[in-house]
């Protein structure tokens, strides 16, 4: 009896830690729900230009005061690798409280080594900095009260093409004669038309003047000016002087080809509804579990018999696994997880591709034409669903992703549970910047980010890092697959799967580990990692 009565205990003990755990877990913040839905653009949109001009001296005398509130807001380029104070250990602290931690990624290194590898990833990322960053970046401020009328932002030109410069104009001065000089080191000026009581010298040049004692007619003269870039680059930016008696503007024009379409021809009739088969393509990494693979397998079967499925597998004894609309591609044993990955997208031909772990199961919850609906109908390029585990909970993992500016040292990488708003049209959705391992994506943006092959075993949100930026991520929880059950008795545990465990889950100061900060640390730059 004493012993029932114990057991009972103890189940309510567990019960109300449970109920706190999931009430301090739960979205207390009010979230906004914002329209993220495809729809042609609305037309004019305004640029409004911050104007900074030459400081007054005079002005350092008069006294101002913070508001901490804003100022609080800025960026401080120099971010801190900080965690939280550990608090009192109790039972279950984290699962309540979960506290945020701070991880320094230089300890992946050696101290011998690292000297050397700052001093490389420095050598790296000013590399970066030249390929990635063009004059357009830098920041050009239109000085107030200027005549001089220019266009301030979206000019652009094709590599050794030919544009009409728009928005050129002076505005009315008491001048006996208007003079206006055009200065680039790209491109060429000239003029498509010739405007009668206008002296035009320099046309075909780098260096045009253009000069009238006539306002109206320089002006008209000025709707003809055209820009030739010369100098081939196939992404880059020109920078355009344009100068009149006291008063001088830059503005820039734009070198680069337009952007190539990846369209898909997906069949049918848009208007009707989704055809999965020729949309989407379900891709998985494979290794040792086949058994688990066929029951993912016939479940997809039941739902989407046509759906092609690509397998890749990396197992040292590979078996055969065969089928209408399967594909399965063999890698060098051990090859690893995000290698694994790369090879399956990669094979991916269809507009969308559904990423699936190897022990999941679809079931009637599963339904991918929502996921389709929500990429069709929105700028979202990734959408995750939701996991059910054995025991009945259902997970989403919604990840928030931000990079704090740092200095020599790199940049600060944090990481929060949450998400950032609710999407307008699908109540069930939210905008994040990572998700679960159970998402559909757009297939040309999954292999523009690529996975990192260097990541072998244990990888996820690497992925959604290295996309932070070029992925817009969203998450729904009414799509939802199941997820076999983790539990094995040791006595029924097989050779395979021991093997299994022993590279899915190696020891924290493994080598997985340390090559995970590795990369963290040079190729991404990040000095810190902080998450909750």
């Amino acid at each position: 009896m004493r012993s029932l009565h114990k057991t009972v205990l103890l189940v309510l003990v567990a019960s109300v830690v449970l109920v706190l755990a999931v009430l301090h877990s739960w979205p207390t913040r009010a979230y906004s729900t914002v329209d993220v839905r495809q729809r042609p653009g609305t037309g004019v949109e305004r640029l409004l230009a911050e104007r900074l001009p030459e400081p007054d001296p005079s002005a350092g005398t008069i006294p101002y005061h913070v508001r901490e509130s804003v100022a609080g807001l800025l960026a401080h380029n120099g971010c801190v690798c900080e965690g939280e104070r550990a608090g009192v250990n109790l039972p279950f602290a984290q699962l309540l409280f979960p506290r945020v931690s701070a991880h320094p990624l230089h300890t992946a290194f050696q101290p011998s080594q690292l000297d050397e590898m700052k001093r490389r990833r420095a050598k790296e990322y000013q590399g970066f900095q030249m390929r990635s960053q063009t004059p357009a970046d830098l920041l050009i401020v239109t000085e107030a009260n200027s005549p001089l009328q220019y266009p301030t932002q979206g000019v652009e030109v094709r590599p050794l093409k030919t544009i009409l410069i728009p928005g050129l104009a002076l505005k009315d001065l008491p001048r006996d004669i208007y003079t206006l000089n055009f200065s680039a080191s790209l491109g060429t000026f000239n003029v498509a038309a010739e405007v009668e009581g206008v002296k035009v010298r320099g046309d075909g040049e780098m260096h045009m003047t253009l000069s009238s004692c006539v306002l109206p007619n320089l002006n008209r003269q000025l709707q003809f000016i055209t820009y030739t870039n010369t100098l081939f680059h196939p992404s880059t930016a020109d920078t355009v002087q344009l100068e009149t008696e006291g008063h001088q503007a830059l503005f820039t024009i734009k070198i680069r080809h337009g952007v190539t379409p990846r369209l898909y021809n997906t069949g049918g009739d848009a208007d009707k509804e989704y055809n999965i088969s020729t949309l989407v393509t379900i891709a998985t990494k494979t290794f040792l579990r086949y058994n688990k693979l066929q029951d993912l397998i016939d479940s997809i079967r039941r739902y989407y018999p046509t759906v092609t499925i690509v397998i890749a597998d990396d197992s040292e004894n590979p078996k055969m696994v065969s089928g209408p609309y399967i594909e399965h591609y063999v890698m060098p044993f051990g090859k690893g997880w995000f290698a694994g990955r790369n090879l399956a997208v990669s094979q991916v031909t269809t507009k969308y591709v559904l990423w699936v772990d190897d022990d999941f199961i679809f079931t009637a919850n599963t339904k991918l034409e929502k996921l389709v609906e929500v990429l069709e109908k929105t700028t979202l390029d990734l959408v995750g669903g939701a996991v059910r585990e054995a025991t009945g909970y259902t997970a989403t993992y919604r990840q928030t992703i931000s990079i704090e500016a740092g200095e020599e040292e790199g940049d600060c990488l944090h990481m929060r549970r949450g998400f950032h708003h609710a999407i307008d049209g699908f109540p069930n959705c939210v905008v994040t910047d990572g998700v679960i391992n159970f998402f559909l994506a757009r297939t040309d943006k999954v292999q523009q980010v690529g996975f990192d092959p260097r990541l072998a075993r244990v990888a996820h949100m690497e992925f959604f890092i290295d996309g932070l930026g070029a992925l817009h991520v969203g998450s729904c929880d009414d799509v939802i697959v199941n997820h076999a059950t983790k539990i094995k008795l040791p006595w029924g545990q097989t050779e395979s799967d021991k093997t299994y465990a022993k590279f899915r889950y190696p020891p924290a100061s493994s080598d997985a580990t340390h090559t995970k900060n590795g990369l963290l640390y040079f190729k991404n730059r990040f000095q810190c990692l902080t998450r909750n």
